[in-house]
């Protein structure tokens, strides 16, 4: 192990010399303590290191060591329900081991290695495999089976292959190859700031199905995808992404705690273990990871968070799993990239930030997508990347949303006048769009209905219509429009209030699914068009306001997924009153 001199100390950044063997992004250890750092800098047999921990106390003359390895995360079956900082140390072994509050230099595995897994081979004797071939299977828990696949560079034929009980360094297969018999275990190492591997990147086809209305409904994503959640401060960015994380129809959830207040990741850790899977009905944790590196956690550490969970995600998608990876948020993440740059002297680019930080946001949401993975037996697994992002006063303009919007296809810009109206999710649906939408129609025609189709159209125009008329009636007051603009703006607003409105903390508000959102948006827009024959009948535009059935309508989305025929009953009830009134009307 080659050693150097610590010659300066900067915060998180060390400088150190007689480090010219070392390479770009090695992992060191610093001071006789070995705290875990980086190299991100190299000139001459200098090397600047990022330190993951405190440094107060180093000072210059201390010793640094050398690994010849780079950041990597180990990734084997218990991965599922860890809770993990930013380097991929588990918290809760962390605790055990320090207390509450974490010293310097405790170093723990990541995973167990001394838990037996109970492992059942799917390959024999004698049969051909390749890079990321599957081995066998391991049941994590009741809803993860774990497939144990040939690392990447290693093919020929197996020789061996056990099953039984092994623990995750245990030799469990040994396969012949060109270069001599290779012995393979359960645990595979990865470095986090390399994409792993695949064999076609796939164009997406098919929507992530998320329980919130205003997102599949007006701006779907579609697995595969990439979004930004950008907001003010007090928009609701991270109940956004936690309904998201607790309701979307991905296999697995990453969830990446990046820089936010820490009593926002105590409510996801409190949450998720008590949340219901609507899928399965097991607890939400057993599909979920979750990486806490929260605003008084070290900032270099912060930097490296969002590739520690990208990679996570990358090696369940290799599974032929779909991932969705929420980062919460991007712009505490660029903070800690702007930290290190000023510490390093480099050059700044707009507002202080590196020159590169459009090139670092391209490579974290560029290692989403949906992919035919390594292997012989044509898995296909996506990563749908969801970036939540704090624009400072909820400026757009500032380098951080600029550059993700290059990037992504799906933006949900949430409004502060729509938080402060206690409109939540606050998606504004005049500056929110989605490029997936027409390529996702064919989907959504196929399984929910070509009305649904119409009906999202028809959605749209009218939001848009009563926005122009808004204007009108700031100006002149309601009553100067005529019956049809009348009924534009009531049917808006019903859309606004009782479709696209939805409670977060209320049981059955929280979650929708696609069939019971075309159902309540076809009640708004059959009263609509009922409503729209009645008044070219003459009948008057208050008769129409207040009628009875109005209210059901309203009420609506409190109805439970069991109870949907309760939306056939108010249908009847909207034809009928509108009969009777139309009636009446033409006497």
């Amino acid at each position: 192990m080659e050693t150097g001199k610590i010659v300066k100390v900067s915060g998180p950044l060390i400088i150190a010399e007689g480090m010219a063997n070392s390479k770009m992004y090695d992992v060191v250890q610093v001071s006789e303590k070995k705290l875990i750092g980086e190299v991100i800098e190299l000139r001459g047999d200098r090397a600047s290191i990022q330190v993951y921990e405190e440094t107060s106390g180093l000072g210059p003359g201390e010793n640094v060591y050398t690994t010849d390895a780079p950041l990597s995360v180990e990734l084997a079956p218990g991965l599922i329900e860890g809770i993990f900082d930013g380097i991929q140390r588990p918290l809760g072994k962390l605790r055990e081991v320090a207390g509450d509050h974490i010293e310097r230099g405790v170093y723990v595995s990541a995973i167990d290695h001394e838990k037996k897994w109970d492992f059942v081979p799917t390959v024999k004797k004698g049969d051909e495999v390749v890079a990321g071939s599957v081995l066998g299977t391991v049941q994590e828990n009741v809803l993860i089976t774990h497939k144990i696949m040939v690392p990447y560079g290693v093919s020929g034929t197996v020789k061996d292959v056990k099953k039984g009980k092994f623990n995750i360094e245990e030799t469990i297969a040994v396969i012949a190859t060109d270069k001599g018999d290779k012995e393979v275990c359960m645990l595979q190492k990865w470095p986090v700031r390399k994409g792993r591997p695949y064999a076609e990147k796939l164009a997406p086809k098919t929507p992530l199905v998320t329980g919130q209305r205003v997102i599949d409904t007006l701006f779907p994503i579609a697995k595969g995808g990439v979004a930004a959640v950008p907001g003010p401060f007090g928009s609701g960015k991270t109940v956004v992404q936690h309904q998201l994380a607790k309701w979307a129809d991905a296999d697995i959830i990453v969830y990446v705690g990046c820089g936010e207040r820490g009593n926002e990741m105590t409510d996801v850790l409190n949450e998720f273990p008590a949340l219901t899977d609507p899928r399965s009905g097991q607890p939400l944790m057993k599909r979920t990871v979750l990486i806490a590196n929260t605003s008084d956690m070290p900032v270099a550490a912060r930097e490296a968070s969002i590739y520690t969970g990208i990679t996570i995600a990358e090696y369940f998608r290799d599974m032929g799993y779909s991932v969705a990876i929420m980062a919460d948020s991007t712009s505490r993440w660029a903070e800690a990239l702007r930290e290190m740059s000023g510490r390093l002297e480099e050059m700044p680019g707009e507002e202080g930030y590196p020159a590169y930080l459009s090139s670092r946001l391209a490579e974290f949401y560029e290692r989403a997508g949906i992919v035919k993975v390594l292997g012989n037996d044509g898995r296909i697994g996506s990563i749908t990347a969801i970036g939540a992002v704090s624009p400072p006063g909820g400026d757009l303009s500032e380098p951080v949303s600029q550059a993700t919007l290059r990037i992504v296809k799906v933006f949900w810009g949430l409004s502060a006048s729509l938080a402060y109206k206690r409109h939540f999710p606050a998606v504004d649906w005049l500056t929110s769009y989605s490029l997936y939408a027409d390529r996702l129609g064919e989907w959504y025609g196929d399984n929910v209905g070509e009305e649904w189709v119409r009906q999202r159209v028809v959605c749209q125009r009218i939001l848009q219509e009563e926005a122009q008329l808004d204007e009108i009636v700031r100006l002149v007051g309601m009553d100067a429009l005529s019956p049809a603009n009348r009924l534009t703006m009531e049917t808006a607003k019903s859309i606004r209030e009782d479709y696209l409105h939805q409670n977060a903390f209320h049981e059955v508000d929280t979650y929708t699914s696609l069939a019971k959102q075309e159902y309540m948006l076809r009640l708004i827009l059959e009263f609509n068009r009922l409503a729209g024959e009645a008044l070219d009948k003459n009948v008057d535009i208050e008769d129409i306001l207040e009628l009875p059935v109005k209210d059901q309508i309203g009420r609506a989305k409190y109805i439970p997924e069991s109870e949907m025929s309760k939306f056939d009953d108010i249908l009847a009830e909207i034809k009928k009153e509108m009969l009777e009134l139309t009636n009446e009307g033409g006497i």
